[in-house]
């Protein structure tokens, strides 16, 4: 699902058809929105699906409540290709921006809220679904690094009521954060 969601975030962008006298560099440079919104979701989708394979290594075992929560994640993902068309349809223009943002941040916030509630019930559930040599450090540091994403993407909708630009700008900086390399915490010593 990941990777058909991924695919789909291109299928927005539109081949310019240029004529003689027209420029192929400034029609490029007119779809830059399409490109922001590609780039950003790509980003944000790629991110969502590496965490969910590091969480799948330590669930072994699933039961009807975690297929039903990773259900309701796949669905938020397949939702992520509209809303940013969405967004970056309407990045140029004022009247239409707040509420494109609030549906993409709204996007992620439940996204996010759904990743979380597959770990949580795993967690919650650690000694039927979870590796039984998994460390409660392991599972605590992971439970810390997932939490945040519900009230980070959550914060940037009172943000944008503010101004849109700032909720944009949280997450291209969240999508570099979740980037950066922090360290494997998964495969330190003492496991």
């Amino acid at each position: 699902m990941f990777a058909i969601a991924i695919t789909l975030l291109i299928l927005e962008i539109g081949v310019p058809h240029v004529t003689a006298g027209q420029s192929l560099s400034r029609e490029l440079l007119d779809e830059w929105p399409s490109f922001f919104g590609f780039a950003l979701s790509f980003v944000y989708i790629g991110i969502m699906w590496m965490n969910h394979h590091d969480m799948f290594r330590d669930i072994e075992r699933v039961d009807h409540w975690l297929l039903v929560s990773n259900l309701l994640l796949l669905l938020s993902v397949s939702f992520v290709p509209f809303s940013t068309a969405v967004l970056a349809e309407n990045l140029e223009n004022p009247d239409a921006l707040l509420a494109a943002t609030l549906l993409y941040g709204g996007t992620a916030t439940v996204s996010a809220i759904f990743f979380n509630a597959i770990w949580l019930h795993a967690t919650t559930n650690r000694d039927r679904l979870l590796d039984n040599h998994i460390s409660d450090v392991r599972v605590n540091t992971r439970t810390k690094r997932y939490i945040v994403g519900p009230f980070a993407y959550g914060v940037t909708l009172p943000i944008a009521f503010v101004t849109p630009w700032a909720a944009l700008a949280l997450y291209v900086a969240y999508a570099v954060l979740y980037l950066l390399p922090v360290g494997d915490p998964f495969t330190t010593s003492g496991e």
